[in-house]
């Protein structure tokens, strides 16, 4: 079960490195990585459909995941993508907090300004992720 668990995220991190940096990997190398990881196509069937056999699928898409892991390696984009959503979902979370409790008559002027002071943290720490881009 746990390898299964770590075949998974190990698929999810690749999937997410393929959304940001795929268009950088040459294009029969990102047509075999998209219908393997995202159409789940098995490598024989990869082989069948672009005429190569399964030992070269496996090969192709092996170096095109050590190509992504090397693009974030040097770049860290997904890492800094990542940080900036969950900087934003922080903030949308405050917001909704904010709307409930002033809905509900809970906020006092001072509550009102404490909570939005954090809101604007929130998204000044997105927005700090986006400088570094």
């Amino acid at each position: 079960m746990k390898m299964e668990f770590e075949k998974i995220q190990e698929i999810s991190a690749l999937n997410i490195l393929y959304d940001v940096y795929g268009e950088l990997l040459p294009e029969k190398q990102r047509e075999m990585f998209r219908l393997y990881y995202e159409d789940n196509y098995s490598l024989a069937e990869v082989g069948q459909e672009l005429g190569m056999s399964r030992q070269g699928v496996h090969e192709a898409v092996k170096r095109a995941g050590a190509k992504l892991e090397g693009y974030e390696k040097k770049l860290g984009l997904a890492k800094k993508f990542g940080a900036m959503e969950e900087a934003l979902q922080q903030a949308a979370e405050t917001i909704d907090i904010i709307f409930q409790q002033s809905a509900e008559g809970q906020l006092c002027p001072e509550e009102l300004d404490k909570a939005l002071a954090q809101m604007r943290e929130e998204i000044k720490t997105a927005l700090d992720g986006l400088d570094s881009i």
